[in-house]
């Protein structure tokens, strides 16, 4: 758990500054919850998972919910570039295009 939590932490590109602040911790209860030398309470748990927007269940079993892969994607795809976001779309409509037509 602790690595997902690292994980999750370095993919929102938040540092453990910030998270300490948001979550009322020191860093370097972060730095020892990354680490695995500190426990992570039920209540610190929720607290990650909406810090983070995603379930208790990926902190705990890196299952990501539909939910949480469609922020995952929303997120990724908000800091492309308008070229990039295009590329993108007309990629989607392909492949929709292109599974409709196998139907």
């Amino acid at each position: 758990m602790n690595e997902r939590l690292k994980q999750i932490r370095k993919r929102l590109k938040l540092s453990q500054e910030f998270v300490a602040k948001q979550l009322e911790m020191a860093r370097t209860t972060i730095v020892a919850i990354e680490a695995g030398t500190r426990k992570v309470t039920s209540d610190e748990l929720i607290k990650f998972a909406k810090l983070y927007g995603v379930s208790t269940d990926e902190i705990l079993y890196g299952e990501m919910t539909e939910e949480t892969e469609v922020r995952a994607f929303a997120r990724t795809f908000s800091e492309l570039s308008d070229i990039d976001k295009k590329e993108i779309m007309n990629l989607m409509n392909f492949k929709k295009r292109y599974k409709e037509k196998l139907r």
